[in-house]
């Protein structure tokens, strides 16, 4: 499903399970000494799809050790995004000529917790998100919001090394699988143009949800 959302310049793997060759490098074995088993297990199998992805590309894997922000520390000229849900790992990698930057993000299918829509959403994207369970009640629209903001920070962070809020940002979603991200603060220079925002794919398959946002160098 993550493959896709994005464009062919794109080198994707995903796990649906953790397979038991999946191996973990010194430096990426430091970072897990108090990590419960699910975090190992995780932390593991995402790192297992990236090897795979990477190898794709022609490029040999480095430890992926979490860097500011626990951004993973991608090799040189190379530009990617990882994720991981309950059931579900996914890597995604590109030559950094061939893209600046990629975000991916995975969701289960289902509403988000109580209280979590308030914490994530603006008061335009909350209307929205009404107009759209009404006409589409089938489609978890406040997951779908909360993974598309998931995407849009993967992607923008790269790019800028600063945090954004997801207030920062206002979404719109469209029933035909895109969306619109317009930056509420300034964005990042990309090819030597300052950009506003982002757009986005999203799609909702077999109890899942993925939404994905590649920028063009």
């Amino acid at each position: 499903m993550i493959g896709d959302l994005l464009p062919d310049v794109v080198a994707t793997e995903v796990a649906y399970d953790d397979p038991p060759e999946a191996r973990l490098e010194p430096a990426e074995e430091a970072v897990l000494t108090r990590a419960v088993d699910k975090r190992r297990r995780e932390f593991t199998t995402v790192r297992h799809c990236a090897r795979a992805a990477l190898a794709r590309l022609g490029v040999p894997y480095r430890p992926l050790v979490p860097g500011l922000r626990g951004a993973p520390s991608w090799p040189d000229g190379v530009v990617g995004s990882l994720t991981h849900c309950d059931g579900f790992r996914a890597a995604a990698v590109a030559r950094a000529g061939a893209l600046a930057s990629v975000g991916i993000d995975a969701e289960p299918a289902l509403p988000l917790p109580e209280g979590v829509l308030d914490v994530v959403a603006l008061p335009a994207e909350q209307k929205l998100l009404a107009e759209l369970t009404a006409a589409y009640p089938d489609t978890p629209w406040d997951r779908l919001l909360f993974s598309a903001k998931e995407s849009v920070y993967k992607a923008w962070f790269p790019l800028t090394g600063l945090f954004l809020e997801f207030s920062e940002a206002e979404l719109e979603l469209s029933p035909d699988g895109t969306f619109t991200a317009r930056l509420l603060v300034p964005g990042p220079v990309v090819g030597g143009r300052r950009i506003d925002g982002f757009d986005g794919r999203w799609a909702v398959r077999d109890g899942l949800l993925a939404t994905t946002i590649a920028v063009a160098p």
